[in-house]
């Protein structure tokens, strides 16, 4: 697969240097393109840096993967994104993790959809990027899970193929309005953490709180 990184910072390092290894085409943009051009050589395996239309024109998906501040800018510069495959693993959302940016409007993820028309999956936003520099992110002997938001069916579709590749297990988290859910559920998440305090502990079996045993998505898809 062809995949267009928009950004060169963490996450856009730890998932294009994965994809990448796993085979695919990487092409990976910045505002400032030589940041790109080095990431590209830190990546290797044929991965190429250059600004971000370049990278947004490459990918058969892209990966948005910047600050969320940074966001508008780097859709202006990316150019048209109309009916493209887009991941977004933007947060918005800052310590003390009492709110989102977002204000109680739109989710990050439903924004970009409206503002460039994108078949717009949200994705990889719930862990930080050594997660996802992990071979594969295993705990306990259990693959990570990784929820998946978006309304497009050849979208999820592409967007699972991304996650199986990490070797994480993709999860079925509804239409993009769930994003909204996903992206407030990450913000408590990262302030439990940063409080010192593990999210684990508050989940219970899923066996224990649900009338039949659940089956994943990914298995339902086959």
């Amino acid at each position: 697969m062809r995949i267009g990184v928009l950004g060169a910072g963490n996450m856009a390092d730890a998932l294009a240097m994965q994809w990448a290894r796993k085979g695919h085409d990487v092409r990976i943009g910045a505002r400032t393109p030589e940041k790109a051009v080095a990431l590209a050589g830190r990546v290797g395996h044929g991965a190429e840096g250059g600004t971000l239309r370049k990278a947004a024109e490459f990918g058969d998906a892209v990966l948005l993967a910047v600050t969320h501040e940074g966001v508008e800018d780097a859709l202006r510069q990316a150019g048209p994104l109309a009916g493209r495959v887009l991941i977004d693993c933007t947060n918005p959302m800052e310590p003390p993790f009492e709110r989102l940016k977002t204000d109680g409007g739109p989710s990050a993820a439903r924004r970009v959809a409206d503002l460039t028309g994108a078949r717009v999956v949200k994705a990889f936003n719930t862990c930080p990027d050594p997660v996802w520099r992990m071979t594969p992110p295993v705990f306990g002997g259990r693959p990570l899970g990784v929820p998946l938001c978006g309304d497009d069916p050849e979208a999820l579709a592409v967007a699972r193929r991304l996650v199986t590749d990490l070797g994480c297990v993709p999860m079925d988290g509804g239409g993009l309005e769930r994003a909204a859910l996903l992206e407030a559920a990450t913000a408590f998440l990262v302030g439990l953490w940063m409080a010192g305090e593990d999210p684990l502990t508050m989940l219970p079996p899923a066996a224990v709180v649900m009338a039949r045993a659940p089956q994943r998505t990914s298995d339902l898809a086959g």
